[in-house]
């Protein structure tokens, strides 16, 4: 593997390590961000991890562009995949029904099965987070199995829940914050994805994995689920 490093700023580079999204880039992007942050230690102001790239923001006032080129060089010159085990598991209760999942009768309608199998299949498999972004909190997680893959709406919603499970080709998400989204969405959980009050405020990680699990309408209520429909002012349940 040969990086490539690319200019974005006087003091930010990208450094690219595939040209395409593929769950097996994630242990290398996981490896190449836990080397770079130790080889510009107090120098690095930010690094963000993507699908096939990362982002080193430096202090100039540290490290000049050059010096800055040559510690990603070095940093990078032996990597090895990182643990698949590394990030964490999350488990995510869903409550998956029409009144807050609209898209999930159409995508069994288009299948040819029943929205209980629509349900199973995108609960059958873990999910890497491949990045975060959008929105704070929005982990970008995949790869969903082809037949469920469904394109963007052609017309975003002004408004989606906080919590609504959302596919978009063969990636899923979920909504952590009340905002306009494109998305089919299959239902809604309880689970806060962004807090202040929290460790590095997102519940969600680049390199974490994510198993969703349905649950019925009761226990998402008992969870502090909110069962307002999609585009409408979120009530208490």
């Amino acid at each position: 593997m040969t990086p490539r490093l690319e200019t974005v700023g006087m003091d930010s580079l990208i450094v690219r390590l595939f040209e395409a999204i593929d769950e097996a880039n994630m242990p290398w992007l996981t490896a190449a961000d836990a080397a770079l942050r130790e080889a510009f230690g107090p120098a690095l102001i930010d690094l963000v991890p993507s699908y096939t790239t990362l982002l080193v923001h430096y202090d100039v006032a540290a490290l000049t562009p050059a010096e800055a080129r040559e510690r990603i060089r070095t940093a990078l010159a032996d990597l090895a995949p990182a643990s698949a085990e590394q990030g964490r598991r999350h488990v995510i209760p869903v409550w998956y029904d029409e009144s807050v999942g609209p898209e999930l009768p159409r995508i069994a309608e288009r299948l040819g099965i029943s929205m209980a199998e629509v349900i199973e299949r995108h609960c059958a498999r873990d999910y890497g987070v491949f990045a975060l972004g959008f929105a704070p909190g929005y982990g970008f997680m995949g790869l969903v199995e082809e037949a469920l893959a469904t394109p963007r709406l052609k017309t975003p919603r002004q408004k989606v829940a906080a919590g609504s499970v959302g596919i978009a080709d063969r990636q899923t998400a979920v909504y952590p914050l009340r905002s306009p989204g494109g998305w089919n969405i299959l239902g809604r959980t309880a689970v806060t994805l962004f807090d202040r009050d929290r460790e590095g405020y997102s519940l969600l990680r680049p390199g974490d994995r994510v198993r969703f699990e349905a649950i019925d309408r009761e226990t998402f209520v008992a969870q502090g689920g909110r069962v307002a429909p999609l585009e409408e002012r979120e009530e208490s349940p």
